[in-house]
């Protein structure tokens, strides 16, 4: 038997109930504990001015009576809603997909509920509605997965008046971006290739305008002249199997390809069939290399040599940086590369990416 605020005898199994019938409150709550219900609003808060001996009084007071804090309640004490708002696109792909996943664990575990947007277009009229419904229902703070220019532009438009952590976009202003080293990824890949003896290295791109397949196309080019090769035209892809596969196709057509770099595993894989159709085989007469390092990648025939990116570290860091934000702090950045670490005072936080060597690279042909 346990013993009710009123006084009473409440059998085992009711204690979730107050002695009125009625699920317990904040009021009942603060009468069992003797406290002000200000206090009880303050231990739920975590608010250190309360002393020990009082906090411990209220958390008996609430696993007797089987309090549970509402989120309304919460609200109502802090000023906030404990609600966080992401706005994605494309999020069915790998990347996007497990981003957001790493972003809902990490919310959870801070104990905030995360509404998701998951956008079709990157239009500005899109996105800015978008923003004003995650303002319009409470968001304490929003992360944008924005991976195309036209999205930054739209999100700097939007001119949010809530905290915001972008990924894979600078908007110009002091907005924290989390984004993968894309650049460094697309080197340590064409660096690769090179140094087992290729004399250059043909380029499977991702679609124009996106963040990610720029900066790796762009480092992809500054590797080759560095290196004194030749600078072939990219083929511009638009992430999917279906176009490695139709570009595989071109590449495998021309007798001098040696060494593929794809922009993701996904065209990556489907470059792997176009050669194995045109009899070329991988890595004997031609290697390739992809960027994502999906689950399937060490699957593949043969198993995909590529760069890996932690989506689940780029998930949490913007979780991190936007709870900052959100409480009024405003952390380092941290430019992370494959030569080393460096601190930085900009809000740009770089993670790094690995070269993952699996069979699908070889020594450029005799």
């Amino acid at each position: 038997m346990t013993r009710s605020a009123g006084g009473g005898a409440v059998p085992k199994g009711r204690s979730r109930r107050n002695f009125a019938g009625t699920r317990p409150v904040m009021d009942d709550v603060a009468r069992l504990a003797g406290v002000s219900k200000q206090t009880v609003s303050r231990v739920l808060n975590d608010n250190p001015a309360v002393r020990a001996e009082t906090r411990e009084s209220v958390l008996e007071a609430m696993r007797s009576l089987g309090y549970r804090p509402s989120r309304s309640a919460r609200s109502l004490a802090s000023g906030r809603t404990r609600m966080l708002g992401v706005i994605s696109f494309d999020a069915a792909r790998y990347g996007p997909a497990s981003t957001l996943t790493a972003i809902n664990t990490a919310a959870q575990e801070a104990g905030y509920l995360v509404s998701s947007m998951a956008l079709d277009t990157a239009d500005r009229d899109t996105v800015v509605q978008a923003v004003d419904r995650l303002s319009a229902e409470g968001a304490d703070g929003v992360i944008a997965i924005a991976p195309q220019r036209r999205v930054g532009r739209a999100l700097a438009e939007a001119h949010l008046d809530i905290p915001l952590v972008v990924m894979d976009n600078v908007l110009g202003d002091d907005t924290p971006m989390v984004t993968a080293d894309s650049r460094g990824g697309a080197r340590l890949a064409t660096a690769h290739l090179l140094d087992l003896g290729h004399r250059t290295v043909r380029h499977i791109a991702g679609p124009t305008g996106w963040t990610s397949a720029e900066r790796r196309a762009a480092s992809w080019r500054e590797t080759l002249e560095r290196a004194g090769a030749e600078v072939p035209e990219p083929l511009v892809g638009d992430w999917s199997a279906d176009a490695g596969y139709e570009l595989g196709r071109r590449l495998a057509r021309d007798p001098d390809v040696t060494a593929v770099f794809a922009s993701n595993d996904q065209m990556a894989l489907g470059a792997l069939r176009a050669f194995h159709e045109a009899g070329r085989r991988v890595p004997d007469d031609v290697s390739v290399v992809g960027y994502d390092d999906i689950p399937e990648a060490a699957h593949l025939l043969p198993p995909l040599t590529t760069i890996r990116t932690d989506f689940q570290e780029i998930g949490t860091r913007s979780l991190r940086l936007l709870l900052a934000r959100i409480d009024g702090r405003t952390d380092t950045g941290s430019h992370q590369t494959d030569t080393g670490s460096t601190t930085v005072t900009d809000p740009v936080t770089v993670i790094p990416a690995h070269l993952i060597v699996r069979r699908s690279t070889g020594p450029a042909p005799a």
